[in-house]
């Protein structure tokens, strides 16, 4: 095993971590924006896999990075299960909306959903065969607690309360449907993987929003059940898990998730984290991603502070949430230069 990203993964400590981004693909770039013109709209570059595949790799001929990482989105799987998806310029993504017993009795059963996936399955394909030898192949979906809040709502929440609400009223409906997004996740990443996908991420974007009992019911034991049902199909396949927001409850994550790795936001100190989440295992993250906006000595000082904080454990250098559309490419250079140079 050469690859850097599979060493942090399985416990190794480098002497230099490796490093990827997450939304690495994407609209701070300017060959981004001209593949994206050349698709029409957000939803046909994720389905056309030849696209798909060139926006992934075009990180890829600018910066060092370690890894790739599928360029997709998390609300492919609810439109996979029948919801209607569709992106509104400046506002972002819409769905019809599952709130009632008949609106998720409407919903698609899970084996049918790679006939919509299929394309993403030819992307991961395309990639595995297309990418260095030295560069890790990352898939990934979204949690289903995050995914869930936007079958609910229809949208993004700045709180996810439609979702909470649905929960406290109708738990029997909400468990329900937690459960389908569950299995459907599972049967995306098994194919991911078979498609070539060496490591599978799950994005849990608003975990931190769930307080008490609801964390580890529908954050922590949903993400449990994904690995579980992954190590049994393709156990040599690591997971990293991503419950943003998780502040303090990241502390014991490998051990309640089994994920090789645990991703951190960048709401907790390297310090902290190290003593209390890194003991377990790999971590990744955790760069505030504002630094990739104002560049400078701060992003210097601060990406070496979290170099120093991990360098005592196998560690995966990331930010603490993607980068921003406002980013400068320049600093992603100058970041990776602050790592290995």
């Amino acid at each position: 095993m050469t690859k850097t990203i599979l060493r942090a993964m399985a416990g190794e400590t480098l002497p230099t971590p490796p490093v990827w981004m997450m939304r690495q693909a994407g609209r701070y770039l300017p060959e981004y924006r001209a593949t994206r013109e050349k698709a029409g709209d957000f939803l046909s570059l994720c389905y056309t896999p030849e696209l798909a595949a060139e926006v992934t790799l075009q990180p890829l001929r600018r910066f060092d990075f370690d890894a790739a990482i599928l360029f997709a989105d998390i609300l492919l799987v609810p439109q996979a299960l029948g919801a209607d998806l569709w992106f509104v310029k400046g506002e972002g993504p819409r769905l019809s909306t599952i709130t009632t017993e008949d609106d998720f009795a409407a919903l698609k059963p899970v084996h049918a959903i790679d006939e919509t996936l299929s394309p993403i399955y030819e992307t991961v394909g395309i990639l595995s065969r297309e990418l260095p030898s030295d560069i890790t192949l990352i898939g990934f979906a979204g949690a289903p607690w995050t995914v869930a809040t936007y079958m609910i709502a229809g949208k993004g929440t700045p709180d996810q309360g439609p979702a909470h609400a649905l929960k406290d009223e109708n738990r029997p409906l909400f468990e329900q449907l937690l459960g389908k997004i569950t299995e459907a996740t599972i049967e995306y990443l098994s194919r991911q993987i078979e498609a070539g996908a060496e490591v599978v991420k799950v994005f849990d974007s608003w975990a931190g929003s769930l307080k008490g009992e609801d964390f580890d019911r529908y954050a922590v034991e949903p993400a449990r059940l994904i690995v579980e049902a992954l190590k049994r199909r393709h156990p040599d396949v690591p997971v990293i898990a991503f419950p943003r927001g998780a502040g303090e409850r990241f502390a014991g994550l490998h051990e309640r998730i089994g994920a090789e790795c645990i991703a951190l936001d960048d709401g907790v100190m390297p310090d902290w984290a190290a003593k209390h989440v890194q003991v377990s295992g790999c971590v990744q993250g955790n760069l505030a991603s504002s630094h990739m906006v104002t560049g400078g000595e701060d992003l210097v000082r601060e990406t070496r502070r979290v170099v120093d904080g991990f360098k005592g454990g196998p560690h995966i250098f990331n930010l603490g949430h993607g980068i921003t559309p406002d980013a400068d490419p320049d600093n992603v250079s100058r970041m990776i230069e602050a790592i290995k140079g």
